[in-house]
Order: structure tokens, then C-alpha cells, then sequence
């Protein structure tokens, strides 16, 4: 393939198809498909035959990537392990950017489980149309996220092109299945609109992010052994610029542990997150790295 093909993550479901179809339309000769079996069910090595089968009648060259899933929450591990595989799937074949078939229903069923989990600003931003993938240079784009899941059903019919239909996408112990049956039966609710304000909110959070990287240069200075904050920046502000200093001095903070460290710092208290500790002088807020404890 040549420079500027463009790999392709295609499971054999209608949305990852469309996803096929539609770049295969736009830029035949400089595609690549992987689909990635996870070994979770019994079928999904007949369905990643299927996807072989018809990137063969389109003359895409197609690759299954079989993974292994690691302990932990299954989605979250499944998603690490297949992006992991795509990367090093694409790095090999010389192709700098995964497409992924993300669309605005997806979009807006994350922004509402977020929700509803009392999500920050970042994570209510939803899933992003251009990024990066973890720990890879590799460029991540989700080129469909204002169509909707009905339009690309209607693209795969239209060629009528096989299709596997995922069994986990109907199980309702999985968050997402539950919410989008539920929003099968709210017709006032428009997932075009909806991902528009998760695209508002990623340009909200492009902008605190903006904010703190100015705050840090202004309000953070080194001390011995550790660093020092002048917390005169909005609230939201200060969550960031104390997220950053913990993930500098010791581990990068998860959930809503900052904001709850943050809390402590505003009321005078001293707190500890990370393998890092903060105290409260004269208004200025201190961090210094946790003392290691000397095994005998």
C-alpha cells in the first residue's frame, strides 16, 4: 500500500461495514481492514472469516488479529487489547491512521452513561473525532460520528453485504444495551444533537486545557523536592493543575480523587493522592513525593 492508505477496524458488524463500504468507495487501493477476535465467543472466528471473505470480493487486504484479554472489567479490557493489536497491526504495515466506525448514536449514548455517572468536563466530551491511540504514535480518526446508525444500516443494504450481529450488543448486563433500549422508545431525544453538545463540550475542554498549560507557566514553580501552587485560578482550573502535579510527582490520579484532594486543599486541610503529599501554607498549596518506607 501506498502513503496515505488508511487502515481500516472492521469487527463484520453493520457500523463497521458501512465503514468499509463507504472508504472503500472514497479510496479504493488505499485501504486496509484488521478485524480482532478476542476469543470471548464462539462464533467470532467465523464472523472475522466473513469480514476476509468480503474485503476479498473488494480487493481490500485484510488481516484477523487475535488478542488475548487480560483480567479486570471485560469492555475495558477487550478495548485495550484490541487497540494494542491494531496499532501494532498497522505500525507493521507502514499505515499511520485507524479509522473506526463510531457514529453519533454511539456519541450520544456515552455522553448520557457519562452522565449519569457525574462525568467532568472531559469526560462529557465524549469520544473524539481525531486523536491518538494509547501508547502508539498511531492517528485515530472516527470519520462517522454525525451519521447516524439507521443511515449506515441503509449503506450496508444497499450493497447487501453480510453482516454479523454481535450477541453482547443485545445483552442487557452491559450499561450501554440498557440505555439504548431505553432511548429506542424516547422519540424527543435527537442523538444528532446531542453528540453536537459532546463536540461543544470538547471544544469546552480544549480550552481549560489551554487555561491550565498558562496557569502552570504563572502559578507552579519548583521547591525543594517537590512543587508549589497559587491557587487563585477557577475551581476546574485547579483540579487540572493539581491532577498534573500528582501525575508529575507520583501516579496519575484516577476519578474523581482530585477533585476530592482539591476539596481538602480549599478547606485548609493537608491530603495525599498518588504517592504525593499536599499541605495548606499561607494560602499556597505544597506538594512533595510521599516518603519511600525502608524495607529491612
Amino acid at each position: 500500500m501506498g502513503e496515505g492508505s488508511l487502515a481500516l477496524a472492521v469487527s463484520g458488524g453493520p457500523d463497521s461495514t458501512a465503514l468499509l463500504l463507504l472508504a472503500h468507495a472514497a479510496m479504493a487501493g488505499r485501504i486496509e481492514a484488521a478485524t480482532v477476535d478476542h476469543g470471548l465467543r464462539e462464533g467470532a472466528a467465523a464472523e472475522a472469516e466473513m469480514v476476509a471473505a468480503f474485503c476479498a470480493t473488494l480487493e481490500v487486504p485484510h488481516r484477523t488479529l487475535r488478542v488475548h484479554v487480560g483480567p479486570g472489567n471485560l469492555q475495558d479490557s477487550a478495548r485495550r487489547a484490541r487497540y494494542l493489536a491494531l496499532a501494532d497491526w498497522a505500525k507493521e504495515r507502514g499505515l499511520a491512521v485507524l479509522a473506526t466506525a463510531h457514529h453519533a448514536d454511539d456519541q450520544a449514548e456515552t455522553l448520557l452513561m457519562r452522565l449519569n455517572r457525574g462525568s467532568g468536563v472531559a469526560g462529557l466530551a465524549g469520544v473524539r473525532p481525531r486523536g491518538l491511540v494509547a501508547g502508539s504514535g498511531l492517528v485515530l480518526l472516527r470519520p462517522l460520528l454525525r451519521w447516524r446508525r439507521e443511515e449506515l444500516g441503509r449503506v450496508v443494504m444497499a450493497a447487501d453485504a453480510p453482516v454479523a450481529n454481535d450477541p453482547s450488543n443485545a445483552d442487557e448486563r452491559f450499561d450501554r444495551v440498557r440505555l439504548r433500549r431505553a432511548m429506542a422508545d424516547i422519540d424527543w431525544i435527537d442523538p444528532l444533537a446531542v453528540a453536537a453538545s459532546a463536540g461543544h463540550l470538547a471544544d469546552a475542554d480544549a480550552a481549560l486545557d489551554w487555561t491550565v498549560d498558562r496557569e502552570w507557566l504563572e502559578a507552579v514553580s519548583e521547591v525543594v523536592h517537590g512543587l508549589r501552587y497559587v491557587p487563585v485560578a477557577p475551581r476546574a482550573v485547579r483540579i487540572r493543575i493539581v491532577a498534573r502535579i500528582i501525575s508529575q510527582l507520583g501516579e496519575m490520579p484516577r476519578g474523581g480523587a482530585t477533585a476530592r484532594l482539591v476539596d481538602l486543599l480549599e478547606a485548609g486541610s493537608a491530603g495525599s493522592l498518588g504517592g504525593v503529599l499536599a499541605k495548606v501554607e499561607n494560602e499556597i498549596w505544597h506538594f512533595v513525593p510521599e516518603p519511600k518506607i525502608r524495607k529491612n
